[in-house]
């Protein structure tokens, strides 16, 4: 169950999480990610698209793992873990509590399109909901770093 909800969570969790830097004649230190995307409500109305998105993809479906995890996890259960998580990197108030990226998606086999399939899924969301550029740069850079652990397949590699 946890599967699921940490693929998607890594893709946003990761995308979300950003360092804020004042430029030196600023006086007000920047908000943090969290208030700049407009705390829980703006990251549960982000977090609840794109997890809508990724159970119903035909792309990503095709991988047998990852539909079969599907099929075992209620996506409302996801959208609220992955929402602690994003919530939690972006400096708001809760906690994720889920396991590590490559612990849950160790066993999906996610091949590298895979990967890139989902990055551009997430940006479309990112941009229906039109978080800022600067937002999404910052996002997109921290759901890079994870990619180590998630991807876990070559292309060519058997299901």
């Amino acid at each position: 169950m946890r599967d699921l909800r940490l693929l998607a969570a890594v893709f946003l969790a990761i995308g979300v999480f950003a360092a804020a830097s004042a430029s030196a004649q600023q006086t007000t230190p920047r908000k943090a990610l969290y208030e700049r995307l407009g705390g829980m409500t703006g990251i549960t109305v982000v977090v609840d698209d794109f997890i809508d998105r990724l159970v119903i993809d035909h792309v990503l479906n095709m991988n047998p793992r990852i539909k079969e995890t599907r099929s075992r996890v209620p996506a409302p259960h996801l959208k609220y873990h992955v929402s602690a998580l994003v919530c939690q990197v972006t400096g708001g108030p809760c906690t994720y509590t889920g396991r590590t990226m490559k612990d849950s998606h160790a066993h999906l086999n996610i091949t590298p399109a895979e990967w890139d399939w989902m990055v551009a899924v997430f940006k479309d969301v990112l941009a229906d909901h039109r978080v800022p550029a600067a937002e999404q740069q910052e996002l997109l850079e921290i759901v890079g770093t994870t990619r180590a652990d998630i991807v876990m397949a070559s292309a060519a590699s058997p299901r």
